[in-house]
Formats: structure tokens, sequence, C-alpha cells
């Protein structure tokens, strides 16, 4: 499809800063042109045109940590500590869980992410091959990196996942659907398969990067206090410089690593991670949520450690809404270290968009409005009581603009929603799912 977007202000997170009054051109999939409205109208006057008269057009927000299925168990078991959550609460829920619950759960997050503003989501759970995570992504037509998570305990399931899921869906929709290797954590699996499934990682790339892009590495990473006694207790290893020291010593960080939370971290673990260009993913609700702690975002930053931004699981966080992410991140830090110069809403409105696309290795087609660029991009409606007067946009959508402010949202050059109605899925029948798949889980779990 051909389209101009017209009259609104655009926020590039690129070169080209915010241009007021501003178009963008796309053609296919594929950014073609941005400036202003009065300079671009005349040169495209056969596109078909969306006018943004009042409103912000920005790139999809890039959600860098998620766990799409578990939006099946929002709300179901909060206030608990981490370790009696996962132990009594979510593992015996998820025994019960068939591909198709996993399917439900992510097509629910799908819809809410995209209503929400965001546009590519990193997923981490249990890959089936009838029913998954990136089927659900794919029929939403949300961008995502789908990756199965792997445990010491079940090695030859995860294998076989692994190869079914690079081979089905690496670079497929429309190259919307990438895949990655996801370790669980380094409590969970055990030093001689962390490295399996780094050369895993490496066979899997030399097959099908060429054709869909890197396929990166997902994990959780330093989550809570005493996971170095964890990792100490599971595999009799030494991990007293720190957890991220430790995945250093085994030879399998890299750039293409994404490292959930990184809550406590010694100096040693700060350098490694600068040293290896690993990426955090932060998700400051659902480690407040869970008291796991608070990152030392100011010090990863101060290391030039690229930081991108996650909602962590609508179980651990109980919504897949971005903004509020980027609103807490801003002031969690600002409060913790008693600075209110700490993280400028410019800097957190990175984190959320060209960063994160960094974090994915995805850079060179999201996560900013540039010629050249894949077209994933939303369009919010600033004519609300809650964002005006109007001094900053770049403010206002840190520290005031809401998930339900997004109206219109074109992930790959394709309008998935308009006018705040989602085109590819009927919105109410994946609520109406989601809410059987829960009954039915429910009566399992209870008959057991």
């Amino acid at each position: 499809m051909n389209l101009v977007i017209f009259g609104g202000t655009i926020i590039t997170m690129g070169r080209m800063g915010i241009i007021r009054d501003g178009a963008v051109v796309v053609e296919g999939d594929t950014i073609i042109d941005v400036g202003r409205s009065d300079d671009i109208k005349h040169k495209y006057p056969r596109y078909e045109g969306i006018y943004a008269g009042g409103k912000i057009v920005m790139p999809g927000l890039i959600n860098t940590h998620q766990h799409a299925a578990m939006s099946l168990l929002r709300g179901y078991a909060d206030d608990y500590p981490l370790r009696e959550w996962l132990e009594s609460w979510v593992w015996p829920f998820e025994r019960h869980m068939t591909g198709y619950d996993i399917y439900v759960g992510a097509l629910l997050t799908a819809v809410e992410s995209v209503m929400g503003g965001t546009t590519t989501v990193n997923t981490m759970y249990h890959y089936m091959e009838d029913y998954n995570e990136a089927a659900a992504f794919a029929e939403v037509g949300l961008r995502g990196v789908i990756g199965h998570v792997c445990f010491s305990w079940r090695k030859d399931h995860d294998r076989r996942a692994l190869v079914d899921l690079a081979g089905r869906w690496h670079g497929k929709a429309d190259g919307t659907i990438r895949v990655s290797i996801d370790p669980h954590a380094p409590y969970t699996v055990d030093p001689e398969y962390m490295r399996e499934l780094r050369a895993i990682t490496l066979e899997l790339n030399e097959k099908y990067a060429s054709k869909g892009g890197p396929i990166i590495w997902h994990t959780h990473l330093a989550e809570t206090e005493d996971e170095a006694q964890k990792i100490k207790g599971s595999f009799g290893v030494n991990v007293e410089n720190g957890v991220v020291d430790y995945m250093d010593s085994l030879g399998v960080l890299g750039g293409d690593v994404v490292a959930a939370h990184c809550v406590h971290l010694t100096g040693r673990d700060i350098e490694a991670l600068k040293t290896r260009n690993v990426k955090v993913a932060h998700s400051p609700i659902s480690n407040l949520k869970l008291a796991s702690g608070v990152s030392p975002l100011p010090e990863l930053l101060r290391a030039g450690i690229t930081v991108a931004l996650g909602t962590d699981s609508p179980c651990s966080n109980n919504s897949a809404d971005m903004f509020e992410v980027m609103k807490f991140t801003a002031l969690l830090h600002k409060g913790v270290s008693r600075s209110p110069t700490l993280l400028p809403a410019e800097q957190v409105l990175r984190m959320a968009t060209i960063d994160g696309a960094k974090a994915l290795s995805w850079d060179n087609e999201i996560g900013s409005i540039e010629p050249g660029k894949k077209a994933d991009l939303a369009i919010l409606n600033f004519k609300k009581p809650h964002l005006r007067p109007l001094y900053s946009e770049i403010s206002h959508l840190v520290y005031a603009v809401k998930a339900s402010d997004v109206e219109t949202v074109i992930i790959n050059g394709r309008i998935i929603m308009e006018n705040k109605e989602i085109k590819t899925v009927k919105a109410e029948e994946v609520m109406e799912k989601a809410e059987k798949a829960k009954e039915k889980l429910l009566d399992r779990l209870h008959s057991h």
C-alpha cells in the first residue's frame, strides 16, 4: 500500500528530530520519504492520505522483555515473593497449559500491545509445534522475536523445539517474525548446556541469518539477590564476582544477548556487560511488583551499555503498557537517586524505541522514522485534556500519555489498527477465547 501520513508532528527518533506539520510516505512495507507536509504532499499526489492534524506520529514502541502467553495468568497470583510465586503458583498452573492456551494468551497480548502503540515484542516462552506465540503474532500482525525457553531438565525437548522454531518461523510473516535462543536463567541452565546453547545459536545463524536476520539470545540475568547462591547450590560453581562475570567465564556473552533485569550487579558484572556489548532489558514494574530490587540503571548508562525497556509478563506486571514502563523508569530512578535531572524524557523514549531496536539487533530496519526503514508507526491523538497545554511532545510521551491515546498503528506498512479498531482479528473474540481458556485451565488444575 502507498500511503502519506501528513499534518501531524513527526517524532522521528532519528537525525531529523521533530518535524511539526510533517509527513511520512510509505510504499509497501518501507518508509520512503519524511519531511514537511508542504514539501511532501505535492510529490505524492496519488497516494492514499491519513490526516494527522493535532496528532503525534512516532516509531512504534519496542518491548524487549515479555512472556506473551502469560496474559492467561494476569491477576492469578499477585503479592507473593518471586520463589513462591514461581514454584507454588506459576509453574503448577503452566504445567496444564496446552499449545492452544499459549497461542490464545499470545493473541491477547498481541492485541493489547498493538492497542498501546507497541509494534515489536521480544517474547520468551514454551514453543510448541501445533499452536504457539509465533502463529499468534503473525495473525495479529505484530512484529516479534519469538524465543523457546530452555531448561537443563528438558534438553532433548529444547533441542527439537529450537530446530523446529527456527526452521518454521525465522524470517517468516513477511520478515516480521524472528526467533531467539532463550536459556531461562543461569540457575536453571547448567554451565555445559549454556555453552551448548551458544553453539546451537551459531549453527542456526549459519543456516538462517542470511534470510531472516540474526537469531539472538534472550535470558534472565541477575534478577534477584540470591541468584549467585542459587547457581552455586545448583551446579557447585564459584560465582563470587557476580552472575554476569560467571556467564562471561563460560564464553557465552556477546552483542546479540538481551539480558533481562540485571538488578543485582557487581562492579565486575557491569564491566563484563560493557566489554561484551550485552544489551539490558530493564523491567522496572515487574522488579518492583516482585520486590526484586532496583537495577543500577544510571551506572549502566554511564558505562555506555545499551539499555532498552520491557514490561515482563502480564503475570508479573499485569499490563503490556510500554508508556507506563517509560514513566516508571524515569520516576523510579529519579526518586531512588534523589536526582530530578536523571533519565530525562528523551533518553527514556530512546530506550523504548531506537535502543530497543538495537537490543534486538534490528535497528537497521526499525526504531526510528527514516527513509529506508520499515513502516512501524503509531499515531496518537493529542487533543486530550491531559495532553494540554503542549510545551514538549517528548515530555508528554513519557509523563502524560496513556496507552489509550493511541489511535492508529501501522506495522511493516500494514494498518493493523485504525481509529482504535484492530483490523486483523476481532478483539472481542480474542477476549472471549482467553476467558474460556482460563476456565478450562482452572478446571484441569483443580482436578489434579
